[in-house]
């Protein structure tokens, strides 16, 4: 029968187990020195090297800086990845992306936060019910003008019936 491991011992042996693989590649690490005055290509191999392509140097990578040091490599001559791509090159690219991902961002907010303001707020629902408001006052009062005006001319004998061929009832 196999022993059965607690949660803590299970928790230590992943452990363990992921960082056996980075031991090893710190091993590996420290061997970019033996491709100074090589290819680039075998550099780079290595993902923990930097090539300098002014002194064909293989240097670790300052993994504590960001960006190589001027006294280790210019950046114009700095490779890290593949050989195609200086640093120069990666830093005006990088800026590129990250200034039209922002302005992405930014034109998409713009356009919810306007699609946002389009339902009518309390100061249009108020206006809107001050035009309805004066709209049926002002049926009311064509309404009224309309029978003064009927009863006037009725006075005075100029209402129009509706029907002048209807017989006289006497």
């Amino acid at each position: 029968m196999a022993p059965v491991l607690g949660p803590c011992a299970a928790l230590a042996l992943a452990l363990a187990l992921a960082l056996l693989p980075a031991a090893a590649a710190q091993d590996v690490a420290g061997d970019c020195h033996q491709y100074t005055n090589k290819s680039c290509e075998e550099c780079l191999k290595n993902v923990t090297c930097l090539w300098c392509a002014s002194s064909g140097r293989c240097v670790e990578y300052p993994v504590r800086r960001i960006l190589p040091p001027a006294d280790l490599c210019d950046l114009r001559s700095a490779r890290w990845g593949v050989c195609w791509v200086n640093f120069e090159a990666l830093i005006i690219a990088m800026s590129v992306v990250g200034g039209t991902i922002l302005i992405t961002l930014g034109v998409c907010c713009c356009c919810c936060c306007k699609k946002k303001s389009k339902k009518p707020d309390k100061d249009d629902e108020r206006a809107a019910r001050e035009r309805e408001k004066r709209r049926v006052r002002q049926e009311e009062r064509r309404a009224e003008m309309k029978s003064r005006h009927d009863e006037i001319r009725r006075k005075y004998g100029l209402f129009k019936e509706e029907n002048p061929y209807a017989k006289f009832d006497n």
